[in-house]
């Protein structure tokens, strides 16, 4: 039992390593973002402001404080996300195989782009209509009185929610890639898939008929760059 863990030191040691510099580089990005971040409220509210202007208001002391400090963990975490999948990167090469660390490159790669597409897709399309949506309730007799907390919380929830989405074609690929399905599934089972997605553009676009036909077409896009993805990476992966 000893002589396992002793042999179990050295990966824990530079997962311990890696984990360090991935704490330190969101630490770093979310001072930064601390720093500047009267600009990038003012920034995250724009949407907001632009579909109803008017103020926001908060009824708790630390409400203000709070949200601020949650905005600047996200904005520090969405910075650190490249040195966050470098780390992960750099934990796990040293066991893969040659045509592997080329494969993983590329995942590494799409995959970033892939979350930063779909964050700003979130928020500069998704987000503006959804609002004018939901502000069109208010009129003469309706006044709406938006909590900063609860906006900034709808607001990161969706951008993160369609980043995440955005990732369909990497966890395709890493899918078939590591065996758990075949290669033909995802286009032989297109139709289940698209119900799927449709139901998730519906539940995260609360109900809005425009934002889910805004959120559902790039994800059936997005899968059927995925079903592509498979098709290219997978027999890659599999050729000597």
């Amino acid at each position: 039992m000893i002589a396992f863990l002793e042999q179990l030191r050295p990966h824990h040691d530079e997962l311990r390593k890696r984990l360090l510099i991935s704490a330190l580089a969101v630490a770093v990005c979310t001072g930064l973002a601390w720093f500047f971040i009267e600009p990038l409220a003012a920034f995250s509210l724009h949407p907001l402001l632009a579909a109803h202007p008017g103020k926001l208001v908060y009824t708790r002391l630390t409400d203000a404080f709070i949200s601020y400090l949650k905005l600047a963990l996200l904005c520090g975490i969405t910075a650190s996300f490249p040195v966050l999948l470098h780390q992960a990167w750099m934990f796990i090469a040293p066991g893969l195989l040659a045509h592997e660390k080329r494969l993983a490159r590329r995942i590494v790669f799409w995959s970033s782009g892939l979350f930063l597409a779909g964050a700003f897709f979130a928020f500069f399309i998704v987000l503006p209509r959804a609002l004018t949506f939901f502000m069109s309730y208010a009129g003469e007799n309706l006044q709406p009185m938006l909590k900063l907390d609860l906006y900034l919380a709808f607001a990161a929830r969706m951008v993160l929610a369609l980043a995440v989405s955005f990732e369909i074609p990497f966890l395709m690929v890493m899918a078939a890639a590591a065996g758990l399905v075949q290669r033909g599934h995802f286009s032989h089972k297109r139709k289940f898939f698209y119900i799927a997605i449709v139901v998730l553009a519906f539940l995260l676009a609360a109900g809005d008929p425009t934002a889910t036909v805004l959120l559902a077409l790039p994800l059936f896009g997005l899968y059927e760059a995925g079903i592509i993805a498979v098709r290219v990476f997978v027999q890659a992966t599999a050729a000597p």
